[in-house]
């Protein structure tokens, strides 16, 4: 079996030292290849991967991402070399990263090695369904069109991403306001009325009482309090690192009263859109549902799906095998059905994924038209409880001296 080794070596023709990998059977083999090129090995040759370029922290921003994918596509498209392509496509990215690690694509595609597996090395910048397209498009002969394809796929994810974001900006922005506020007026108006009541010896009526209490005990146990947040927040990410804590987590954001159905109808939209440039750039169909499975990133769907992997192989229709399951919403097999019959698979799949995704917008937007007022009523209600602490002893106070 072929392993991709790293080297540095002295060109002869020129003598400048350069860097690259190169593939062989054995380090020895490799390093008469390196000869037979002119190149003079100095030092060990290394197995690709060893070095530090695949421990570095290389994620790449998708816009990023999205950028090089669409110029590769189009330096293909005008016949230029793929290494070529590469090189001047990483040339022009804006991200630090991605040009190291382009770089060392580069070097590895002009040592011999497929473009799908340089890729592979890098899982945190090129995922498994960036490498499936692209060993799709390498084994078809379409590299271009597949790196459209997928460019069109990041940019569609992104876009997504973005308005989930937003969707969420907002509220987030209201409870700042409201628990800066709160805390406001419990350090500096509470302890006022206390010190005033505590002068002329009167009692606090109840409400007063209970936000004093509250100041008092985070005021003396705030450090044991931040203490325990922390740890609970460390425990509950470990946690949630395990088989068993992410499964939980993802089972439940599945199940939650009124956002259940929008993360459901999220993961139908990434399944099958993912799905579908697998289908149209060539992957066959188990390879296809095996990386959408794991491009959906909820392991309670992902389980279903391989599950119909499992049927799939048995000789049981796709549409079937994603039927009657807990998370798989009946559209989607049901659209396969349709598909299956008329040969277009891939077609359907589209359909279902712009249906989902214009849900899903929906759902977003339905949720920020219900969440406004219910922030405002809880700001209201808050806010109100601490004005009615203050103003009511200072009534009582204004009615004693009246009497």
């Amino acid at each position: 079996m072929s392993t991709t080794y790293s080297y540095k070596a002295r060109d002869t023709s020129t003598g400048k030292i350069v860097r690259g990998t190169i593939q062989g059977n054995t380090e020895a083999a490799a390093g008469r290849a390196l000869m037979a090129q002119g190149l003079v090995p100095l030092g060990d040759l290394k197995v690709a991967g060893e070095g530090p370029l695949s421990n570095m922290g290389t994620r790449v921003s998708s816009k990023d991402l999205v950028v090089f994918t669409r110029q590769l596509a189009t330096m293909l498209n005008a016949g230029l070399p793929l290494a070529q392509s590469l090189a001047m496509a990483g040339e022009q990215s804006n991200s630090k990263s991605l040009k190291t690690i382009i770089g060392d694509v580069v070097a590895s595609v002009n040592g011999g090695a497929s473009l799908s597996d340089s890729l592979k090395r890098y899982p945190k910048a090129f995922n498994n369904v960036y490498v499936a397209i692209v060993q799709a498009g390498e084994t078809s002969g379409t590299m271009d069109k597949s790196l459209e394809r997928l460019a069109d796929q990041q940019e569609h994810d992104a876009d997504q991403r973005s308005k989930i974001l937003g969707a969420m900006i907002y509220p987030a922005i209201v409870l700042v306001v409201i628990i800066a506020v709160v805390v406001f007026m419990l350090v500096t108006l509470i302890p006022e009325v206390v010190n005033m009541y505590n002068d002329l010896g009167k009692t606090l009526p109840v409400s007063t009482m209970i936000l004093m209490n509250i100041v008092n005990f985070f005021g003396k146990w705030w450090y044991i309090i931040l203490a325990a947040l922390a740890v609970v927040i460390f425990f509950s990410h470990r946690w949630h690192e395990t088989p068993e804590g992410k499964k939980s987590s993802d089972t439940f954001k599945l199940n939650i009263p009124g956002f259940g159905q929008l993360f459901r109808k999220l993961y139908m939209a990434r399944f099958s859109r993912t799905a579908e440039v697998l289908l149209q750039s060539g992957v066959s169909m188990i390879e296809t549902l095996k990386i959408s499975a794991a491009a959906v990133n909820n392991s309670a769907v992902e389980e279903e799906i391989l599950q119909a992997v499992g049927k799939v192989k048995n000789g049981k229709p796709l549409s079937d095998a994603l039927s009657n399951q807990d998370y798989i919403l009946p559209f989607v097999p049901q659209m396969i059905r349709i598909g299956e019959t008329s040969g277009s698979i891939d077609v359907m799949l589209a359909k279902v994924a712009d249906y989902y995704d214009k849900e899903v917008d929906n759902a977003i937007a339905a949720i920020n038209t219900l969440i406004e007022p219910v922030l405002m009523v809880l700001m209201a209600f808050m806010i109100g409880f601490i004005v009615l602490a203050v103003l009511l002893p200072i009534y009582g106070l204004t009615d004693t001296s009246t009497i």
